[in-house]
């Protein structure tokens, strides 16, 4: 895969100034998470002589991108302006023009992108474009900040896939439930402000995975409680091998096309039932070990646009996922308590030959919980050619 260029900031510019910039612009880009989706999440700054002038962010449904939206509000003000941007403008034609090219039309002078676009139809020919009309171009700060908030678009372009999280709220023990729990209840390992994060993880992915085991033990809704604006509902997936799904569930209420259940079950029956109460039913073969085949999930997800995944399961997918090497990021909420012998284990299954270690993370306390976030991958390695460092 070509490199793409890697301008460098340019000099006389106070750093704090290019901080303070391309922050709102980062500020401004977060409100498009949930909004963005399948394209990715982008916020811009335009400055002229040290003032806001156009201030936009992405959303889909409107289609305009972020720096036309931005460009649109400072009008005749973007000439000779500095447009700060979280993401390389685009070159190519989509469903909109090239903003490499709006952004020259509306005579901006100078461009700071805090990351190149992983999309192999731009990787740094926007800012070639911008260049070859006479427009200075830097690289700004946040560009770890900036990539991330499009983990999953740099993970999709490349893969065509979605890009996998996995969730885990355990003790010190590495317990995610007591030994006994009456059905239909949940524990909660951690206290208010993790599960407040999970709400945040769940409004900033496609779709959430769990199993017909956790459905059954907790009677679960798996519903984005961030009352953030979202473009489409949060895709609901189980996976139920047998069709076991009660038709009283709490996941079956308003359902409004956000339920998916996985099976390899041929009940016609239970297959109308759950149609019936506005599911979904996909059919897939069995992988080996003769569960449902995670890969062609996966590969069905990304015929369907899904960016991103996030896994709140049991032991037994939480096992599998790792082992068969599909979760590119990991969250562990970690409680400062122990269940003690016979709770359920974070991880259960058949043992695999190895399973993966974290590349990178960072650990962050929320109240008395610690969250450890990190990858197993990095989507932007693959994406841009870049090396391990």
């Amino acid at each position: 895969m070509r490199m793409p260029e890697t301008p460098q900031i340019a000099s006389g510019i106070p750093a704090a100034d290019e901080l303070k910039w391309m922050e709102l612009a980062l500020t401004l880009a977060r409100e498009g998470v949930g909004l963005a989706s399948p394209n990715p999440t982008v916020g811009c700054v335009i400055v002229r002589d040290n003032k806001i002038v156009g201030r936009g962010f992405h959303q889909y449904a409107q289609r305009d991108h972020a720096e036309v939206v931005a460009l649109a509000e400072a009008g005749d003000a973007s000439r000779g302006a500095t447009a700060y941007v979280t993401l390389e403008p685009c070159s190519h034609y989509g469903r909109t023009g090239p903003c490499a090219r709006a952004l020259t039309e509306a005579g901006v002078a100078r461009v700071v992108a805090a990351t190149a676009d992983p999309n192999p139809l731009v990787e740094g020919r926007g800012f070639a474009m911008l260049r070859s009309a006479g427009i200075e171009v830097s690289l700004g700060p946040l560009t770890a900040q900036a990539r991330e908030l499009n983990d999953a678009f740099a993970h999709f372009i490349r893969y065509r896939k979605p890009l996998v999280s996995l969730k885990i709220a355990a003790t010190l023990d590495g317990a995610i439930a007591p030994p006994q729990q009456p059905k239909g209840t949940s524990f909660a390992i951690t206290g208010a402000a993790s599960r407040a994060r999970v709400q945040e993880l769940r409004h900033a992915h496609d779709a959430l995975l769990t199993g017909i085991g956790t459905v059954l033990a907790d009677d679960p809704l798996l519903t984005d409680r961030s009352q953030r604006p979202r473009r489409q509902r949060l895709l609901r997936i189980v996976l139920d091998s047998q069709l076991r799904l009660p038709l009283e569930s709490r996941i079956l209420e308003n359902v409004a096309d956000d339920l998916v259940i996985v099976t390899r079950s041929e009940d016609d029956a239970r297959r109308q039932a759950l149609t019936a109460r506005g599911a979904r039913v996909l059919k897939l073969d069995a992988q080996a070990e003769g569960g449902i085949s995670l890969r062609a999930l996966l590969q069905y997800l990304g015929e369907q646009e899904i960016l991103s995944v996030l896994i709140e399961a049991g032991a037994r997918l939480n096992h599998s996922a790792l082992a068969t090497d599909v979760v590119d990021k990991l969250y562990l909420f970690q409680s400062p308590r122990f269940l003690g012998p016979g709770s359920v284990p974070m991880l259960a299954g058949t043992p695999a030959a190895r399973l993966p270690r974290l590349l990178r993370y960072s650990s962050e306390l929320l109240d008395e919980d610690m969250l450890i976030a990190g990858y197993v991958r990095d989507p932007w390695e693959a994406a841009l050619g870049l090396a391990h460092g």
